[in-house]
């Protein structure tokens, strides 16, 4: 059995080992010299990091993000081809923009019913109200099975429509500044919005929406867009030939939601976005309902707001509305609530005065022709906003009076048929991604090779995403670690890539037989061996705990194998969740950090004298069963993959709300991280294994392993089993291993596929 050392002086069987390397006969390699027992591994310099190096990576890895967040603002441009010659000439420039904004905000993936062919319109009968209007409930078909609820102001005649969002916090639905537009000769349509209450799984409805529309392709802030471009169409039919003015206004989470659909939504002729402008570069720190994959790359608030000119915009700031959710003093560690409630840690921005001034200016500097009224204000809607946002139309806004007190019907903000539209999402969703993968050839391997590969590039650059930084020189540091009857094991520290002066690195702990003569030009092959959530590389090494792992790396080391144990960047709790979040406000992943990391460590590897290159194989169990879906398919030094405790129909495994799945979900977990963009219409886990194809590709399965049950696993493994050997003739390069066992490594079927593809007998 092996045992660690917690000083860097090896045991007398380390000593040993490294005697006979001293005399050998070295070959002409001018990296490898004999080293004092105490010293580094042969070709490397000695580690000297104080400290725990697994949280040294985390902390650096947050670093980096911060900066790449910042570089992401300054290289804006390139996405932008304005042209400023005329109001015309802008707004059609700025059309691709609006187009990949209602991508990234999934409103592109529904379409609208027109006002004439909704089903269940209903004009509630008029309440009673001020004599300047009529106030009536309103109910009517938005998208899908999706209806829109709120209330609609008649005035007699109407001298302009107005679309008014209050902040799901605002006590009144009818509040004085949607009674003062109508009584100023507005009809106004005022939304209701998802509200923050908790669900029974202690989660807001709003986030609750949002994770499983996140995963396939969809936002909960585009839902609500969708509902008010419905309520957009259905003002402008009922106008009929008296056509007249249409604006938008909105507070808190309405002023949000005003300013992207006037930016998408050209109808709109002014807009008042109160209480929600300013730097949007802190996205992670907001709710997870906020969460926009890419956002920033393209769009801060300015850029948003350049979508709306050259048509009149009204800021009003200082009344941004008070939220949180988890919102402790430290957003990034919320040791305090950490396994009470499952969300994601969240607060509403509260900018500065100074702040907005300078998104403002910004965005004057951006779009010259901008109509921008900028009002600082100690109440939203104040007379004085208002009143800016009303002389664009010719109206003068009315007093302000005691709003009368108006009952909506039951069914707040529609959240149940929002979760129903995410269920019938999730059983289109294998549709959406045969229809994706339309031009992938299986009729011959040639055939298969050349069609896969742009598949390959869109799983790099839109699910994955990648920084395009080039690798460092890595600068490898070691130190003696392990010490086992036939094992010894180094901790390996290296330089990976860089970003604002922040160096992103690699750990791990390279195992090695002590068998191996490093000098005697032998090759042998690797196994990467990848930890699980909250897991380092000790745990895969030594038996310490997690026993599920029963120390892979180590036990396939005395089988022979050389073994890497990497640090993965899924630990730490919320800081490497948040850590996500940072990651997509920029359109990409935690995996964007540790496929680079992995690139640079089999480099490394494949450069070593002792290393077969060709055979470098990867075998991770649970998170690092996720890590074997997404790794391989975009390093090509692996030359096959192990998923053990992961595999499974991963697009159900994360969508499903029903009662039945919840038991294997993460809809309702803590792993608020876990959502990728778009997976259900472009990767579950038999496409990202056609990625990984023609390379061996290998499943290991315990039966009562709660990760999924047995035929979601069998259900996803038939479509991998069937492109491997049915399609494309590649007989024994596909396997599972079932075993009577619980999330744990069994090492049998896996070891044997080790030992057959890596062409390593048994011992």
């Amino acid at each position: 059995m092996s045992h660690r050392s917690t000083v860097l002086f090896p045991c007398l069987a380390c000593l040993a080992a490294l005697s006979s390397l001293v005399a050998a006969e070295a070959p002409p390699w001018p990296l490898l010299k004999p080293a004092p027992a105490t010293g580094p591994l042969p070709g490397s310099a000695l580690l000297e990091e104080p400290g725990d190096l697994s949280r040294l990576l985390h902390e650096v890895n947050d670093r980096f993000l911060d900066r790449e967040i910042e570089r992401a603002a300054r290289e804006r441009e390139p996405y932008w081809k304005r042209d400023l010659s005329s109001p015309e000439a802008y707004a059609n420039s700025v059309q691709p923009n609006r187009a990949r904004l209602a991508r990234m905000l999934g409103v592109d993936r529904e379409e609208r019913h027109a006002p004439d062919a909704s089903t269940g319109d209903r004009l509630f009968p008029p309440m009673a109200g001020p004599k300047e209007y009529v106030p009536y409930g309103i109910r009517w078909r938005a998208f899908g099975q999706v209806d829109l609820d709120g209330l609609l102001l008649q005035p007699g005649e109407p001298e302009a429509d107005i679309v008014f969002l209050s902040d799901p916090a605002d006590t009144d639905f009818c509040p004085a500044a949607a009674d003062a537009l109508a009584r100023s000769g507005c009809r106004v349509a005022v939304i209701r919005l998802v509200d923050r209450g908790l669900n029974e799984h202690q989660l807001s409805h709003r986030e609750w929406i949002q994770r499983s529309a996140f995963l396939l392709g969809r936002t909960i802030t585009g839902y609500e867009v969708l509902k008010i471009q419905s309520a957009i169409d259905r003002l402008l039919a009922d106008q009929g030939e008296t056509k007249r003015p249409l604006g938008i206004v909105g507070h808190g989470e309405g002023g949000r939601l005003a300013l992207f659909t006037a930016a998408l939504d050209e109808r709109i002729d002014a807009a008042l976005v109160s209480g929600s402008f300013g730097p949007r570069e802190k996205l992670w720190k907001e709710p997870a309902d906020h969460n926009v994959f890419g956002l920033l790359k393209e769009f801060g608030d300015a850029e948003l707001a350049g979508l709306v000119a050259p048509r009149p915009l009204v800021i009003e700031y200082g009344v941004e509305p008070e939220y949180g959710y988890r919102a402790g003093a430290d957003l990034e560690i919320d040791d305090a609530n950490r396994g009470k409630i499952p969300g994601k840690p969240g607060r509403l921005p509260s900018p500065t005065g100074a702040e907005v001034v300078a998104e403002c200016d910004r965005l004057k500097s951006l779009v010259p022709l901008a109509k921008v009224d900028l009002v600082k204000s100690g109440e939203a809607f104040s007379r004085d906003a208002t009143s800016r946002f009303l002389a664009h139309f010719g109206l003068q806004a009315a007093p302000s009076t005691d709003a009368p007190d108006l009952e909506l019907p039951e069914n707040p903000g529609r959240a149940d048929e929002l979760i129903l539209h995410n269920r019938l999402a999730l059983i289109e969703a294998a549709g959406d991604r045969q229809r994706y993968f339309a031009d992938l050839k299986t009729d011959s391997l040639e055939n298969f090779g050349k069609t896969i590969e742009p598949y390959r590039e869109k799983f790099r650059t839109e699910v994955i995403g990648d920084f395009e930084l080039p690798l460092l020189a890595p600068n490898v540091r070691t130190r003696p670690y392990q010490v086992g009857d036939k094992t010894l094991s180094y901790e390996v520290l290296m330089d990976v890539m860089e970003s604002g002066g922040e160096k992103v690195i690699a750990y791990g702990i390279l195992t090695v037989p002590k068998d191996l003569d490093l000098f005697s030009g032998e090759k042998r092959p690797v196994v990467v061996c990848q930890h699980g959530l909250e897991g380092t590389p000790q745990d895969v090494t030594g038996e310490a705990h997690f026993d599920s792992y029963k120390a892979f790396a180590t036990r396939l080391a005395e089988r022979g194998f050389i073994t890497f144990a990497p640090q993965n960047g899924y630990k730490y709790f919320d800081l490497f969740r948040m850590q996500q979040f940072k990651a997509q406000s920029i359109g990409k992943t935690l995996f964007s950090i540790i496929i680079p990391q992995h690139r640079q460590i089999t480099d490394w590897l494949a450069a070593q004298p002792f290393v077969d290159p060709e055979k470098i194989a990867f075998y991770g169990l649970s998170y690092g069963g996720k890590s074997a879906m997404r790794i391989p398919p975009l390093v090509d030094r692996y030359c096959l993959s192990i998923c053990s405790a992961d595999f499974n129909e991963w697009v159900w495994k994360n969508a499903a709300t029903d009662s039945e799945s919840l038991r294997y979900s993460y809809a309702n977990k803590g792993e608020y991280e876990i959502f990728e963009w778009n997976l259900g219409g472009t990767f579950n886990y038999a496409e990202m294994a056609a990625l990984i194809c023609p390379r061996p590709f290998m499943v290991e399965r315990g039966h009562f392993d709660g990760v999924a049950p047995d035929e979601q696993v069998a259900f996803e493994f038939a479509k991998v089993k069937n492109l491997y050997e049915a399609e494309l003739g590649l007989k024994d390069r596909c396997g599972i291993e079932w075993f009577v066992g619980p999330h744990t490594v069994n090492g049998v079927g896996t070891y044997d596929f080790l030992h057959r593809h890596l062409g390593w007998p048994e011992r």
